[in-house]
């Protein structure tokens, strides 16, 4: 798939993502809900039961996983942790659409390493 394409499906996902997120969250703020609150806002959604507890688990592992991840490929790759860490804080807006922007800069990175005659990191 070329860059261009693949990018611009990462993107469209992302915003879906956060278009069709959010407006839940404001709901829950609205009630009460402090979205800065990974405890409370992920003991909300378990409490619901069945799926709903299933997708927030699953997703607050799936979280986790990328702060750690994040931070240390980007770390690995040359963009510096810095970089790591402003996406970790982005992940608070959603995995769902940090994910797929980090993914992006990314590879958009590691192509201008590519052209610049530098190796990229295997991984």
């Amino acid at each position: 798939m070329r860059s261009n394409i693949k990018y611009g499906l990462f993107f469209i996902l992302g915003l879906i993502a956060l278009f069709t997120t959010w407006p839940h969250a404001f709901d829950w703020m609205r009630n009460g809900g402090n979205i800065l609150d990974p405890t409370a806002f992920f003991g909300d959604a378990i409490k619901a039961g069945g799926t709903a507890a299933f997708l927030s688990i699953d997703m607050l592992i799936a979280w986790v996983v990328f702060m750690i991840w994040v931070v240390f490929d980007a770390k690995r790759i040359g963009m510096g942790t810095k970089w790591g860490w402003f996406f970790v804080a982005l992940s608070y807006i959603g995995v769902s659409f940090t994910f797929p922007v980090y993914l992006i800069a990314r590879e958009r990175f590691l192509d201008r390493k590519l052209k610049a005659g530098e190796v990229p990191v295997a991984g």
